[in-house]
């Protein structure tokens, strides 16, 4: 098995070890895990049933991941997005009034010309035109943002009126809720910490999310802790480790091909719904590939990512699959570089987290149990470490600094990887024309290209 392993993977010319994969598929898998439980409660606004929405959401990201593995052997792993879902459910059904069966409708449809894309190396020259400094910036960005995921999971930032986000406050009423699990977090940041420190504890990054989870059921078994699941405050404990039943997947499966549930609709409406899915997760894809390849240092010396037609391939036939199996956009995800910081370098850290997906579906009851707090250090910690990207951006000069700090402060502050990405490439080639520098930096057709087509993004979509 393990000669196999080594013949496939190319473990040993990759500098690391089938221990070290597998521990760092699990560390992947359990960062992304919440959106087993995020992604349904979401898309449930649409009308759609949760139990069909969780097995969906977890057999697309079984689908997409090892896809990845197998046609690219990196270590990223894949999952319905975020935002996305949120445009799915809300703007689309909500808002514009349209069935849940017309959006995943338009999803199929996005994902298929995301394949005719990857195939035609239209999205792996858009990855190699992107220069190296914003390559760099996005890598930061997407620190940055993972952090401020983290922070907001454990309810260490919240909301707030005057402000707009504010810390979390450690006393009051939600002290048992909100101020434990905030505590609980700060505890999980400083354990980790210490076990990534220490060369000899490998899996530093699970063992953080495990020691921080047991803390929690610890907290509640004192009364430390008190669930308030009305309020969203669930139990650390589990009430059950596995489920056999899976009917309920027929609610949602092949409903993008039900026509009659999808309705009349306007084609203008439904080919500006369809490019809307498209671009942020073309954007999302090529900002996460940028940033987790950035850190892992899987880049070549010009800044391009070999093997990306597998990688970007697997993204686009995860998407058209998961509206088929009833979920919105699957994408590429950005906790891969949870997985990536515990070491993974191979498809075979893919392989363990997609396959943890497909297993999720009959240990939905336990994986559901993890809860945001323990997961949060190791989020905000891999923010940490993406940010040394950052010593790759000139920044005495303004040309190349600004259009990364742009890029880099847009990506949390917008929530979205996507953005982050057009205001770079838009502040790039404006300062790079408007100094006179083209010929200096050799600009790519493509980059005028891209500027102009974001720019009409934010004036007509």
């Amino acid at each position: 098995m393990g000669g196999i392993m080594e013949r496939f993977f190319k473990l040993k010319e990759n500098k690391t070890t089938v221990k070290t994969e597998v521990v760092a598929g699990i560390t992947t898998f359990m960062t992304m895990a919440y959106i087993l439980a995020v992604n349904p409660s979401i898309l449930s606004a649409s009308g759609m049933d949760p139990n069909a929405i969780l097995i969906a959401t977890a057999l697309a990201a079984f689908v997409g991941t090892v896809c990845m593995a197998l046609l690219s052997n990196y270590p990223f792993a894949l999952a319905p997005g975020l935002g996305l879902n949120a445009f799915f459910a809300y703007t689309v059904c909500l808002g514009m009034g349209y069935s849940w069966q017309f959006a995943l409708f338009a999803v199929f449809i996005e994902g298929l010309v995301f394949v005719v894309l990857s195939v035609t190396n239209v999205r792996e020259a858009i990855f190699d035109a992107i220069p190296l400094t914003l390559k760099s910036a996005v890598s930061v960005g997407i620190g940055l943002f993972c952090a401020f995921i983290g922070l907001q999971n454990a309810k260490l930032i919240v909301n707030s009126d005057a402000t707009l986000v504010t810390y979390q406050t450690f006393k009051g009423e939600t002290w048992h809720q909100a101020g434990i699990t905030a505590l609980l977090t700060l505890i999980g940041i400083i354990i980790t910490a210490i076990l990534h420190n220490s060369k000899k504890v490998q899996g530093s990054v699970l063992l953080g999310i495990l020691i921080t989870w047991v803390l929690g059921i610890v907290c509640e078994l004192c009364g430390l802790y008190i669930p308030v699941p009305e309020a969203g405050w669930y139990s650390t404990i589990p009430s059950a480790i596995i489920s056999f039943d899976f009917s309920s997947i027929r609610l949602t499966l092949g409903q993008c091909f039900n026509f009659e549930s999808i309705g009349q609709f306007k084609i203008l409406d439904f080919v500006v719904i369809m490019l809307a899915f498209l671009f942020v997760d073309v954007f999302d894809t090529l900002g996460t590939l940028i940033g987790v390849s950035k850190s892992a240092d899987f880049l070549d010396k010009d800044g391009k990512l070999p093997r990306i037609k597998g990688a970007l391939l697997s993204d686009s036939i995860a998407t058209s699959i998961g509206a088929i199996f009833g979920t919105s956009t699957t994408t590429t995800f950005v906790e891969s570089s949870a997985g990536v910081s515990a070491g993974g370098r191979t498809g075979l850290t893919s392989i363990v987290t997609g396959f943890l997906f497909l297993l999720s579906v009959i240990f939905a009851p336990l994986f559901l149990t993890i809860p945001s707090f323990a997961t949060a250090p190791a989020l905000i910690l891999v923010g940490l470490m993406m940010l040394k990207a950052i010593k790759d951006i000139p920044l005495d000069d303004f040309t190349e600094s600004v259009p990364a700090f742009l890029t880099i402060i847009f990506m949390p502050l917008s929530y979205s990887i996507a953005e982050g990405i057009a205001i770079g490439v838009i502040s790039w080639t404006l300062l790079t024309v408007l100094t006179g520098k083209t010929k200096e930096k050799k600009v790519s057709p493509l980059m005028y290209i891209l500027a102009v087509l974001f720019v009409c993004k934010y004036i007509f979509l």
